[in-house]
């Protein structure tokens, strides 16, 4: 449905008589309503029986189950109100005329399609091309604004450091089949369940953990975060809400699959054999009549060997730990962290906010490592809430930056009539700028009492106050932690929930301070002053033109009160999670 799509605005907008028909806001709202039908489509395979187990497609490239399905519908019902809150921008002539909407738009489908595939990618040809389409359109998005250098230096950045880590998941790929001879999943995950230990696996367990450094550096997970606070700064505020949503999404879901299918890769990791003992390992296990006097259990084969490995010089560790569960674990401990620490220095708000998403995901990778019904069912649940939460945050600061820039002009009391004359046309012609600083959301409150009550209500989320959706996410993925076990990381977690909520705290308070140093004027009340004392421009049509949507404004407030009002209604959400998470293992 998305790749029929297109096409079809691909020519639509080659013909000069559609493009020039079409405005880029109507390009806009077609993709918006092609990501709900297409989520509408996806939504309704969910009732098909036997997708509870899986459906395979494409000769096996891509496997269809009820986690992928739900999430695909999710992430195309999310991409779909992005766009529709998309700004409505009028360009005069005096500008290039760049259809910046429609650029977007149709980059987005990409970007969204790739991700779509994602999702549901079971083979290793899928997943790397799904990644590669997702990506290529999320490194166009950054470098939307090409008048914007700060936003060419996050392209160019983003796209060399992407291009690295697609290149330790090519790296991976070709060591998984080169070891296996193997691209599908299903295949390679019974290798796993029937073979021992021994080169084809070691070298399968590396291919596979290189991929998974290689996922875990395009979300950003510490310690391979670095490039994540760069880019989301110098990216436009709508370009930003992609890179920290849509992305992500598709990925952990991709991470969900393989940890749960694989349990732990390459068995064993300590081993120690000698030539004597594998020949007679090998002997005895070819003879089965003598298993019994060398201690082999044909029922638990594992325990056999242990005993074995006393008398024939093998040594396995029998308390080994496993390998992919220790690499989430160590980088789940340190995105919580970094992101908890290097946050508390930021002065600007977006990489503030790309710190705080560091921390998130080590949350979620937590809930990944533990791998039980309870941790996925709470993983889930967190990648639910962190969108909705996130996106909120976003586009409560796009709000903003409208505003102030638009509607109001902030001017000293010492400033002349002159001066007062060059902001404001200042002010009218130019673009509307991201706020990017945290003391640019100074009084704010004053001014725009409703959303900055929202944007406070989402901040006390991201720091986990109850009764919000955001405690909840954090409880469910430490008492899950603390059932399997882990106290010490839970501990770690708890602390910096503490010290996240400090920064968290700062941009409340510069929201509720008043700002002694300026005073707001509203534009209409300016004009007419500055009518009485000079001339300026009576054709208001050729300047740029910037409407807060309707839209926009009820999806803050629906999601706002989505967060605030969890708590009366939580079983929609948290049923379908547990459920998701049921069918992970039972399937």
């Amino acid at each position: 449905m998305i790749f029929i799509s297109i096409l079809t605005l691909i020519v639509a907008k080659a013909l000069p008589s559609l493009n020039n028909n079409i405005s880029s806001i109507s390009f806009t709202r077609i993709s918006s309503i092609i990501f709900i039908y297409a989520g509408a489509l996806s939504f309704n395979s969910l009732y098909i029986q036997s997708i509870g187990s899986g459906i395979g497609i494409y000769s096996g490239l891509f496997h269809i189950t009820l986690v992928s399905q739900l999430m695909e519908f999710f992430l195309l019902i999310i991409g779909s109100l992005i766009l529709i809150a998309w700004p409505l921008i009028q360009k005069n002539n005096s500008y290039k005329n760049i259809n910046y909407s429609t650029d977007y738009s149709l980059i987005v489908l990409f970007s969204t399609l790739g991700a779509s595939l994602l999702v549901s990618s079971s083979d290793l040809i899928s997943m790397y091309l799904s990644i590669e389409l997702q990506s290529f359109g999320l490194y166009v998005l950054s470098t939307l604004y090409r008048d914007s250098e700060s936003s060419t230096s996050a392209g160019l950045k983003y796209f060399l450091l992407g291009g690295l880590s697609s290149c330790l998941i090519l790296l991976g790929a070709g060591l998984v089949y080169a070891y296996t001879g193997l691209t599908n999943f299903e295949s390679i995950y019974s290798l796993i369940s029937v073979s021992e230990v021994n080169y084809i696996i070691l070298g399968l367990s590396l291919g596979l953990i290189i991929i998974i450094v290689g996922f875990l550096f395009k979300i950003a997970a510490a310690p391979l975060h670095n490039w994540s606070p760069d880019v989301y700064d110098d990216t436009p505020t709508i370009v930003t809400i992609w890179l920290t949503i849509m992305p992500k999404i598709s990925i952990l879901i991709l991470l969900l699959e393989l940890h749960t299918q694989i349990g732990y890769i390459g068995g064993l990791n300590s081993l120690s054999i000698s030539t004597t003992g594998y020949a007679e390992l090998l002997n005895s296990i070819s003879n089965i009549s003598s298993s019994t006097t060398l201690g082999i259990d044909l029922v638990n084969p594992l325990t056999g060997i242990l005993n074995l490995s006393k008398n024939t010089g093998i040594y396995i560790s029998e308390n080994s730990i496993y390998l992919l569960k220790n690499l989430l674990l160590i980088s789940s401990l340190l995105s919580l962290i970094i992101g908890t620490v290097v946050g508390l220095a930021q002065n600007r708000i977006k990489r503030l906010l790309a710190y705080s998403t560091i921390s998130h995901i080590g949350f979620i990778l937590l809930a990944l490592a533990i791998n039980t019904e309870q941790s996925i069912d709470s993983l889930l649940f967190y990648i639910i809430q962190y969108t909705i939460t996130n996106l909120n945050v976003f586009l409560i600061i796009i709000a903003l930056s409208y505003l102030i820039n638009n509607n109001s002009t902030v001017i000293n009391k010492e400033d002349s009539i002159i001066a007062l004359r060059d902001k404001f046309k200042v002010l009218q012609i130019n673009e509307i700028k991201d706020i990017r600083y945290i003391s640019e959301l100074k009084g704010q409150f004053l001014s725009n009492p409703l959303l900055s009550l929202s944007l406070s209500i989402c901040l006390f989320s991201m720091a986990g106050i109850p009764p919000l959706i955001g405690f909840f996410s954090k409880q469910f993925v430490l008492y899950s932690a603390v059932q399997s076990g882990y106290n010490f990381i839970s501990i770690v977690a708890i602390l910096v929930s503490v010290i996240s909520a400090s920064y968290y705290l700062k941009i409340i308070k510069v929201l509720h301070t008043e700002n002694e140093s300026s005073v707001e004027l509203n534009i209409e009340e300016s004009n007419n002053e500055l009518n009485n004392t000079t001339s300026l421009d009576n054709n208001s049509n050729n300047n740029d033109l910037t409407l807060l949507t309707n839209f926009h404004s009820f999806l803050i407030s629906t999601l706002t009160l989505t967060i605030l009002l969890f708590i009366l209604k939580p079983s929609l959400i948290l049923n379908s999670t547990q459920l998701l998470s049921l069918s992970l293992f039972n399937f």
